[in-house]
């Protein structure tokens, strides 16, 4: 089992830095999957017992100027490594202005991943910072854990607003209550609602969009045959809301929620080279 990568150019590395920095804000500790194509951020919370759960892929072509990786076995050319991912954002930060950046599987003491930064000096020479970050391998037995969620039998998928506009809006309810309802409908429109003894707070946005697929035959949609006025909803924890919106530095190109009524919210946020999904169960 090996790996090791490189990335040169800055401005990869900068916006590989930033995805971390997203991963920080919604995973403790998560599971990278590392393929010879891409790399997977997995956090897997059993949404049964209220957990969040996130799926973020990238295309490691589009990162890494250099990538090599021999997985477990030949049939099995893939490496699964838990980690927690601050310890790796630290790493890439010191790495700001760095001429480059190399990221290895070791087994000295015991599995690390090793982040060597290499920074321009004055003299010829180089420095180089290393970082040791431990992972805990994971067994092939246990591969089945993390698999990719399917996406639910929504009720509504619809395209979410400008997320600073809904960012702020959030952050500003979160002060009145720890729970959040998300609706919306098939027309377009979607409503954020805190309800307390005390407040009742709605946040109307209209001409949103649904994506193509929330109206055809035949797809996954449950949504079929639906009332376009009628709204699906559901209370979650805005901390878990908020979590997914505060790490989003750069609007992404399409941003969208599937809605399971009362059951889960579902948010695709896809940038050029990376996808995100998060699921938010529902509070019954």
């Amino acid at each position: 089992m090996r790996f090791r990568a490189k990335i040169v150019d800055l401005a990869c590395l900068n916006h590989f830095s930033r995805i971390i920095n997203t991963i920080v804000k919604l995973a403790k500790t998560c599971i990278l999957r590392l393929t010879v194509c891409k790399l997977y951020f997995i956090l897997s919370d059993k949404v049964a017992n209220g957990g969040a759960s996130m799926w973020c892929e990238l295309s490691q072509g589009n990162f890494f100027d250099e990538f090599q990786m021999e997985g477990v076995a030949a049939e099995h050319n893939e490496i699964y490594l838990e980690f927690v991912p601050e310890n790796l954002w630290r790493a890439l930060k010191t790495a700001q202005s760095a001429k480059a950046v190399k990221i290895k599987l070791t087994n000295k003491h015991c599995p690390c991943l090793r982040v060597a930064v290499e920074l321009p000096s004055l003299s010829s020479s180089s420095r180089i910072v290393t970082h040791d970050i431990p992972v805990g391998v994971i067994p092939r037995r246990m591969w089945n854990d993390f698999r990719e969620p399917s996406m639910p039998d929504f009720d509504v998928s619809i395209y979410l607003p400008v997320l600073k506009t809904m960012k702020s809006v959030v952050e500003r309810m979160k002060n009145l209550s720890n729970f959040i309802v998300i609706e919306a409908n098939l027309s377009g429109e979607m409503n954020l609602k805190i309800e307390t003894d005390l407040v009742s707070v709605t946040t109307h946005f209209k001409d949103l969009g649904n994506p193509p697929w929330a109206l055809e035959d035949g797809c996954q949609s449950s949504g079929q045959g639906r009332d376009l006025e009628s709204m699906a909803e559901a209370c979650i924890d805005i901390k878990k809301l908020q979590q997914l919106l505060a790490g989003q530095q750069v609007n992404p190109t399409k941003a969208l929620c599937n809605i399971v009524h009362k059951r889960i919210v579902h948010f695709i946020l896809l940038h050029e080279e990376v996808s995100l999904q998060y699921f938010i169960p529902a509070i019954a």
